[in-house]
């Protein structure tokens, strides 16, 4: 069975990426330095816009935009996980196991990823709550706003959510929205 992913040009995903074995590394702050190079690295190459994320130990979420005319993004994830593996290898070599740097993935990523097209608006603004809302969902912080690795501060920033916002309060989501 073929896997088929919705491709629109300029098209506008959300995605969830999760670590091998959900091994809990990301969020230690030089595999967050090594994420953020291995984004603009991609970047430079394949540009496309990253409307949110969220980096959690184990996955990360995202919405990216890509350019009119454009619709890979596989090949954006290919090359964002590969160039992350070989420098985290390059890292970490003495702390990964033997079954881990003998897999494709060496031991970083599991093989997919989850993509969804982002329909509309309403569906945009739902799954960037989804995102910010995730570390307090895991259970890693109280509130979005303690969540370090999150575009959440952007958003406080930019006017879109006060800091306060998912503090003190569960929020819960309809399926189909946000995927781990």
């Amino acid at each position: 069975m073929r896997y088929r992913r919705a491709q629109i040009n300029g098209g506008t995903y959300f995605f969830t990426v999760v670590t091998y074995r959900r091994m809990r590394f990301l969020t230690k702050p030089e595999n967050v330095s090594l994420l953020r190079q291995s984004f603009k690295y991609v970047m430079e190459r394949h540009p496309f816009v990253t409307d949110a994320i969220v980096i959690l130990p184990d996955h990360l979420h995202c919405i990216w935009t890509l350019p009119q005319g454009n619709h890979d993004f596989s090949t954006r994830w290919r090359l964002l996980k590969s160039h992350f593996s070989r420098h985290f290898k390059n890292f970490h070599s003495n702390n990964l196991s033997k079954s881990l740097t003998n897999k494709k993935e060496k031991g970083v990523w599991q093989r997919r990823f989850w993509e969804h097209l982002i329909r509309d608006e309403n569906d945009f603004s739902r799954h960037v709550e989804y995102i910010h809302y995730n570390p307090v969902k895991h259970g890693v912080a109280q509130s979005p706003a303690q969540w370090e690795y999150s575009s959440f501060h952007r958003y406080v920033r930019d006017g879109v959510y006060d800091e306060q916002w998912g503090f003190g309060e569960e929020i819960s989501f309809e399926e189909g929205i946000g995927r781990e």
